[in-house]
């Protein structure tokens, strides 16, 4: 019987500390003298050059913010996972981060249909994360209008992308009569594409071709074939750059001179080196100027550290761990779910502008966007630009 008692006894000491490793709730809380910070991205496959630049770049911060002391006097140590930009990866890395590496927040990723498919897990675990380049809609707000609460983000939306495009296209350039060749299989393509359609059409601008394709595809004659029949003035192309680099050079090959315009999926060294020519005098629609003084140093130090160009989304995740840092010195706590509250009531300096995030949708508020001409192999910053 004493025997019986005693290992009742163990049991019930084993669950209680297993519930208080747990948090009780579930909820994961900074440990020792350590606040661990998850990312996740590409590593691996097209969008790798991106999730590299992505990460290298939180790795350095994390590492000049350790060199100052660290946060709330304690050490932060980052944990990374490769999404292999498949949106069942997301989550599994997701889960794993928060149940068993126990992050306080999470950074990334970059594409919107693996943060539209982490919203669940990251509500169950009262587990913050801030998106980078995810712009579409619903990567913050439900099909249902409301507020996922622990999804956030540092970039403009697809429907303000998209209506950017549009309207500098006919406000700006002139031009009227545009065809569309989107990635069918894509979050970002398919909202970028029907934003820029109805604001076009309001602004007195004809859809006069609109061809699909998916991603992984390497020939796009047939599209743009029927493109080139419909004899269009400009050409959206909202989608990465290893499709943009092929349709553009083959649009280009079947004697298409219609000027070419995309969103954020562009900017990349890789573009560059695989399409230059065929790019030529396009437009784009970002998130900054690569050329202004203000981002030097950062572009300056990360060539130091890794000997690589800065792309787009190391300028991203830099503003998204700026936010966070903010966040956890605001809430004077490592607790997930006082740094959420958090996310909302500071104003951090970016990069990219001045990053405040609205309680209504998670979104930055008042971002403008940054248009830039590609022009020998170079992105040449034209104005700021926001719908009229």
């Amino acid at each position: 019987m004493k025997k019986n008692v005693l290992l009742i006894v163990s049991v019930l000491l084993i669950f209680a500390m297993m519930l208080t490793a747990c948090g009780g709730s579930g909820t994961p809380k900074a440990s020792g003298d350590t606040i661990k910070i998850g990312w996740i991205g590409s590593l691996t496959g097209d969008q790798a050059v991106w999730g590299t630049c992505e990460s290298n770049t939180v790795k350095m911060l994390i590492e000049e913010v350790n060199a100052k002391g660290g946060l709330l006097g304690k050490q932060v140590e980052g944990i990374y996972y490769d999404t292999k930009g498949d949106a069942a990866e997301a989550v599994n890395a997701v889960k794993r981060l928060i149940t068993q590496d126990d992050v306080v927040a999470i950074i990334g990723p970059n594409a919107s249909g693996q943060a539209i498919s982490i919203s669940a897990v990251l509500e169950q675990y009262k587990v913050p994360d801030i998106a980078t380049v995810a712009t579409n809609p619903k990567v913050t707000v439900g099909d249902d209008g409301k507020v996922k609460p622990y999804n956030f983000r540092v970039c403009f939306i697809d429907p303000y992308q998209g209506a950017v495009a549009a309207g500098y296209a006919c406000d700006k350039l002139g031009l009227k009569n545009a065809a569309i060749l989107y990635d069918v299989a894509s979050d970002y393509s398919q909202g970028f594409t029907e934003f820029f359609e109805k604001t076009f059409i309001e602004k007195g601008g004809k859809i006069v071709a609109k061809e699909g394709f998916k991603e992984g595809d390497v020939d796009f004659r047939p599209q743009l074939s029927k493109i080139k029949d419909a004899k269009p003035d400009l050409i959206l192309m909202p989608y990465y750059y290893k499709e943009v680099a092929l349709s553009a050079n083959q649009a280009r090959d079947l004697g298409i001179n219609a000027t070419l315009i995309g969103g954020d999926g562009w900017p990349s060294e890789q573009l560059m080196e695989m399409a230059a020519k065929s790019i030529e005098g396009s437009y784009v629609v970002n998130h900054l100027d690569f050329n202004d003084p203000e981002v030097k140093p950062l572009q300056e130090a990360y060539r130091a550290k890794y000997n690589l160009p800065m792309e787009l989304n190391g300028y991203m995740a830099h503003d998204a761990f700026k936010l966070l840092e903010a966040a956890i010195i605001d809430a004077s706590s490592a607790d997930p779910e006082k740094i959420t509250e958090s996310l909302t009531k500071v104003t951090v300096e970016g990069v990219t502008g001045t990053i405040k995030l609205s309680e209504e949708d998670h979104n930055p508020v008042g971002k403008q966007a940054a248009i830039v001409k590609i022009e020998n192999a170079d992105y040449i910053f034209q104005e700021k630009y926001g719908l009229q």
